[in-house]
């Protein structure tokens, strides 16, 4: 798979921003099938960057119910976690 098909958007949010600038970790929202080692290589290609670890969250699908009743569904996610060699940054998220 191509790291433009494994990385689909990055996620900032108050706690990504912490995460950036406290343990230099970076989120982005992956491809489902993705794997870690994928995640490693596009992040490392795709910003020529060294990647330590990469940790993985899934949100599995799920119903929407207001008083009982299904009125709708939320899809699921997968984000990947992605911490940083030391000295290593992504200018994409300077400045956010």
């Amino acid at each position: 798979m191509e790291y433009t098909h494994v990385l689909l958007k990055p996620l900032l949010t108050e706690k990504t921003t912490l995460l950036k600038e406290g343990a230099n970790q970076v989120t982005f929202y992956v491809h489902p099938k993705a794997n870690k080692i994928e995640i490693k290589q596009a992040v490392e290609k795709a910003f020529n960057v060294k990647v330590q670890t990469v940790n993985v969250v899934s949100k599995a699908p799920s119903d929407r119910k207001r008083q009982g009743r299904v009125v709708g569904r939320m899809s699921g996610y997968k984000k990947a976690y992605v911490t940083l060699a030391r000295g290593e940054k992504i200018e994409f998220f300077e400045g956010v």
